[in-house]
């Protein structure tokens, strides 16, 4: 082989070699920018589902509260309907116990 030859063999390898290096450097870059933006999107998306729960959780709050007050309140107004009830046959149950108590 001639010098010329061995000396252009030499200089691809050389190249070849730079070539395969700067490639692995620039995927190991890639790789870690990659990774920095999967953590990035990660982070963020659980910041975003951490809000999102809060405020559900906010809301469900508010729904019991006000379902628990409009219960309380229907629970109150059918416990006055009963009362009242109650309070008009009390006359009533009571002169019926009087009249047995005086007929017998």
């Amino acid at each position: 082989m001639s010098l010329e030859a061995i000396t252009s063999v030499t200089k691809a390898e050389q190249e070849a070699k730079a070539a395969v290096a700067a490639a692995q450097t620039q995927a190991k870059q890639l790789l870690a920018d990659a990774e920095a933006a999967g953590k990035a999107a990660l982070e963020a998306a659980r910041a975003k589902a951490d809000s999102e729960l809060e405020l559900l959780r906010v809301k469900a709050e508010e729904k019991s509260k006000t379902d628990a007050e409009n219960l309380t309140r229907d629970l109150e107004s059918e416990q006055q309907a009963l009362r009242r009830k109650a309070e008009e046959k009390l006359d009533a149950a009571a002169a019926l116990i009087v009249e047995r108590i005086v007929n017998d």
